[in-house]
């Protein structure tokens, strides 16, 4: 998975203010550095590095607008590995903010002009035109008292050395603030000055979000975004630029991922924020220079021509000082597992086939895990002759204010496990008891004559009931065989995104059979009961194929047939 981005369903690019693109192209140059200083467009004939594609793409992306005019996202974060020049896209953003005109003025019919100094501009039928901010108030956080911040840095250097500094009055640029001749400022803060201060910001800047792991840091984030509702008229928001986050630090990066998966599988109403990463693929020989070297290329698309690929892979990757998994977080931009996790994204991704169907007829396993309120239901199957693994039901609690006194609609849940019986081959099905007691017992009564092998309660047999506290021994060899799997990739599953969720979301928990599963902690809102089902069926499964059943099934003539059919 390359690229992952969220956005809402009616984006287009043409409905992005482009004058604001024209204008940063126009005015900007590049800061600190070994380019510092030469301009992204040659104004005057002169040298120019302009934009790439893909930053020039993603300045559009954030000024995208509805049909009425009122612009998609109020939240904009931007993923991208260590080196991207992620810290100098946000201060070009940040200029254009203090003086472009960066905010809705009606649709054009062709022909206006837009001019400001030296730069002119003319609108396209139907093109959104712009006007500039009345007090403009940039904020660019930084995490640490003794520094500024690279966005600012980049900032302060066009006001200084750039087409802006011409005829700006003297000492508009300072190393603590810009006051703008047209009234407002831009200033970078910390977590203490940000908290202090009333808020009246139109654009705030976080600059490595996946480091506000601290809690004044992420108290400094929710202070100054709930700032930004303060100033209608202005249309304030936010751009966080980042590299990818340590999983289970709990970053401000982190819960923006969590909050852009939940829209991406419309769990929640809003779609306010626009997520833009860009990682390594997800199988990559590290001992193989070329293999490499193409992973780097493909995280850093069109600027890979700027930087020292082989290098990087020396010096980041090859180092024996230097650990593999914190180099994959910053150079391949992966968000690697976190220290006690059952598995890591590239393992899960890597078994993904979510092109293979299981035909209806095919004999399949089930497991269940029920809950009442707060833990997920889930039901995933597990076809018997391949093994492959796969959702057929999962039912969360929303989050926010949607999941206050939810509870599990039990009519779905038992439709769905009757749906999957009436139209596919099913052959075997465990549930653990927990909460869904009465259901696995009808279960068991409508269903259980065609199961080839029975679950067991306790020292009893039973159709369905396999009560997981009575078998944390055989749970705790599942979870142990199907890491096995993954790692050999002698799996495959899917791809649902919920799955991969659970999966990630599931860290090691050891005890005297060895290591089984769990959540964070028994608080924690990260939900894993899709892996414990993918676990699950595949215990099943390897329980059904060792048993003389199974080769007596295989032995007899097949009388049943069925459609393709899926399940969300």
């Amino acid at each position: 998975m390359p690229r992952e981005q969220v956005r809402a369903p009616e984006h287009t690019r043409q409905r992005a203010l482009g004058v604001v693109l024209a204008w940063i192209e126009w005015f900007c140059v590049h800061g600190p550095g070994d380019v510092q200083g030469i301009p992204l467009h040659p104004r005057h004939g002169g040298e120019a590095l302009p934009l790439d594609d893909e930053f020039a793409g993603l300045i559009l992306d954030c000024y995208a607008h509805d049909e009425h005019g009122r612009r998609l996202y109020d939240t904009v974060a931007i993923s991208r590995a260590k080196g991207r020049a992620k810290s100098e896209l946000a201060g070009f953003v940040a200029l254009a903010e203090a003086f472009a005109p960066v905010r809705f003025a009606g649709w054009a019919t062709g022909g206006e002009t837009y001019r400001w100094r030296d730069f002119v501009y003319e609108y396209e039928p139907g093109e959104p035109m712009g006007r500039p901010v009345t007090y403009p108030f940039v904020r660019c956080l930084a995490t640490e008292e003794s520094q500024t911040g690279n966005t600012y840095d980049n900032i302060n250097f066009n006001l200084e050395h750039g087409p802006l500094a011409e005829g700006l009055p003297s000492g508009t640029a300072g190393i603590t603030r810009v006051f703008l001749p047209q009234g407002g400022e831009v200033r970078p803060s910390t977590a203490a000055a940000a908290s202090r201060d009333g808020g009246k910001e139109t654009l705030a800047v976080f600059d490595e979000p996946h480091l506000y792991v601290l809690p004044e840091l992420r108290q400094m984030y929710r202070t100054v975004d709930r700032n930004l509702r303060k100033r209608k008229e202005a249309a304030p928001w936010a751009l966080l630029t980042s590299t990818m986050y340590q999983p289970g630090e709990d970053s401000v990066m982190e819960r923006l991922h969590e909050r852009a998966k939940l829209i991406a599988e419309g769990k929640v109403r809003e779609r306010r924020l626009l997520w833009d990463h860009r990682e390594a693929p997800d199988e990559v020989d590290l001992t193989d220079m070329d293999a490499m070297v193409a992973a780097l290329t493909e995280v850093y698309g069109p600027f890979a021509d700027a930087l020292d690929l082989r290098g990087i892979v020396e010096a980041e990757f090859w180092n024996v000082e230097k650990d593999p998994e914190e180099s994959r977080r910053y150079f391949f931009n992966q968000p690697t597992a976190a220290r006690d996790a059952w598995t890591t994204k590239p393992d899960w991704a890597a078994c993904a086939d979510a092109e293979r169907a299981v035909p209806v007829e095919a004999p399949i396993v089930m497991f269940f895990d029920g809950s009442k309120s707060d833990d997920a239901t889930a039901l995933v199957g597990c076809d018997v002759e391949t093994g492959h693994t796969f959702v057929l039901g999962c039912w969360e609690k929303p989050p926010g204010p949607a999941g206050k006194g939810w509870t599990v609609d039990r009519t779905a849940v038992d439709d769905t496990v009757r749906r999957v019986f009436d139209e596919r081959t099913v052959v075997a099905f465990f549930g653990d008891v927990a909460e869904f007691e009465s259901y696995i017992d009808a279960w068991a009564t409508d269903f259980g004559e065609q199961l080839l092998i029975q679950a067991t309660l306790g020292r009893y047999a039973h159709a369905v009931a396999w009560d997981m506290r009575g078998h944390v021994r055989e749970f705790t060899e599942a979870c142990a065989r199907t890491l096995v799997d993954v790692e050999n990739r002698d799996l495959t599953h899917d791809g649902d995104p919920r799955l991969q969720r659970h999966v990630l979301n599931a860290r090691r928990r050891p005890n005297k059979y060895g290591v089984s599963i769990a959540k964070e902690s028994r608080e924690s809102p990260h939900k894993i009961d899709l892996a414990v089902c993918a676990i699950g069926a595949r215990m099943v499964r390897r329980q059904l194929l060792a048993s003389p059943a199974w080769t007596k099934y295989r032995a007899a003539p097949k009388k049943r047939a069925g459609r393709v059919v899926g399940w969300g």
